[in-house]
């Protein structure tokens, strides 16, 4: 029998379908589209939508030229959308550094307590919002606050003041005490990133006599950028998605004057309403739309730019 006849006689192996994988994720499935793609489906037809006569009537793109046109809507949302870049840029310039630096501290081996400061570090991140602005608005206080008192004990009682409630320093107060919850995230994922850095790596770099920080900033770090990546997006997003935190500290109004109110607050008081204001859900939608493409727009350029010129410090 020649090869061409023996090739011939060759019948190909059919894989069978692996149908069991297709009824496992099926309820994850029908979870996620109900939780969360037919509510965005929705979102973006109702922002296409207005009331008219009582009726709902299609206006495309009517919505956003209100937002970005009128006086009214045009100078609320971008008082929300500038102090929202203020807030994910203190989160960024504070927690993410910190975290670094204290997951590189408690990499160190010599280190003593390392299962005692991770937890303690961690564990505003399990407190609930309301607790934590709760909190810190007691400390705060000029009136029964604690801060006073503690900053007396050292002599510097005279830098003081009701941060919470001065339109210049509010935000930032409000972005500190969010920094304080959450720094045990970027802290425990960087420390993650650093002990999963294969022992020949730091071996190799102790035998060519670079050691201590040395080591972390030419070695480690460029090591972890996919990790400090990963991080700076889940900033972003959340930043972007904020709300709770500075709704229990500082209300739907977003006070003083406005000063803290991002686009969460902007949103939750434009569909919902609050107190003599009614709610309007095509331009609540409208909103939470321009919420959405900013959010894609970041993780698109993360994904399509960033992550692609990181991918070559990956072991």
């Amino acid at each position: 029998m020649s090869e061409t006849d023996k090739a011939i006689d060759i019948v190909p192996i059919k894989r069978p379908v692996r149908w069991h994988i297709f009824v496992f994720m099926l309820p994850a499935v029908i979870v996620y589209s109900a939780v969360m793609v037919l509510p965005l489906i929705e979102t973006l037809r109702l922002s296409l939508y207005n009331t008219v006569d009582g009726q709902p009537a299609f206006v495309g793109l009517a919505n956003f030229k209100v937002l970005f046109g009128d006086p009214r809507w045009a100078h609320d949302f971008w008082n929300a959308l500038v102090n929202n870049l203020i807030f994910f840029a203190i989160h960024m310039c504070v927690q993410n550094p910190i975290g670094i630096a204290l997951a590189a501290l408690l990499s160190v081996p010599k280190l003593r307590g390392v299962a005692f400061y991770r937890t303690a570090i961690f564990l505003p991140t399990l407190l609930s919002f309301v607790i934590v602005g709760f909190i810190w608005k007691l400390i705060l206080s000029p009136i029964w606050g604690v801060a006073p008192w503690m900053l007396d004990l050292i002599g510097l009682k005279f830098l003081f003041a009701p941060w919470l409630g001065k339109p210049g320093s509010a935000l930032i107060a409000v972005s500190l005490i969010s920094n304080w919850q959450y720094i045990g995230i970027p802290m425990m994922l960087i420390y993650a990133a650093l002990l999963s850095i294969p022992e020949e790596v730091i071996e190799a770099a102790e035998c060519d006599g670079i050691t201590g920080w040395a080591q972390f900033w030419k070695i480690k770090l460029p090591l972890i950028l996919p990790a400090i990546g990963i991080i700076s997006i889940l900033t972003f997003v959340g930043n972007f998605n904020a709300f709770d935190l500075i709704y229990t500290v500082q209300g739907a109004l977003a006070g003083p004057d406005m000063s803290t109110d991002i686009l969460g607050t902007l949103l939750y008081r434009t569909f919902f309403g609050f107190q003599l204001q009614l709610g309007d859900r095509s331009m609540g939608a409208t909103i939470a739309t321009v919420m959405f493409l900013i959010i894609l727009a970041g993780v698109s350029l993360y994904l399509f730019v960033i992550q692609r010129r990181m991918r070559r410090y990956q072991f």
